[in-house]
């Protein structure tokens, strides 16, 4: 079995449909990959809400400590967390109003993968949303 991202098409016309990406692990330091793919993100038009309980803010946004804490739907979670927390971060996303998660590069888990497909959910890994997003413009 092996992770089958959708096409690059629709991973544009996910990106260009998205508002709101709440960033699971999202640094409140500046030189975090995380921070800086989330600001360009921020920048391109995006409402970016970071998730992560050890931080009070990030990027001029309060932090909430769970995707539980949102309010209101999300387009994306964009998860910048290391590949064994992805299984607990999947099981809150399918608790939430999120139809897309989504992991940063080097970050994946083929069963994540295989169970949230399997439960409807459009599931990208192993990508920068960064770069996906310079690539579909």
């Amino acid at each position: 079995m092996a992770i089958e991202n959708p096409s690059r098409t629709e991973i544009g016309k996910i990106l260009k449909d998205a508002k709101r990406i709440a960033v699971v692990g999202l640094s409140d330091n500046p030189e975090r990959t995380s921070y800086t793919v989330s600001e360009a993100m921020q920048k391109a038009g995006y409402e970016i809400i970071p998730v992560n309980p050890a931080i009070t803010e990030s990027l001029g946004v309060k932090a909430v400590p769970s995707l539980k804490d949102i309010d209101g739907p999300i387009d994306i979670v964009n998860v910048f967390r290391r590949s064994e927390y992805l299984e607990g971060i999947a099981e809150e996303f399918m608790e939430i109003d999120a139809q897309v998660f989504w992991s940063q590069l080097g970050v994946y888990d083929e069963q994540v993968f295989e169970k949230l497909k399997s439960n409807g959910y459009t599931v990208i890994m192993d990508r920068c949303i960064k770069v996906e997003h310079s690539l579909t413009k």
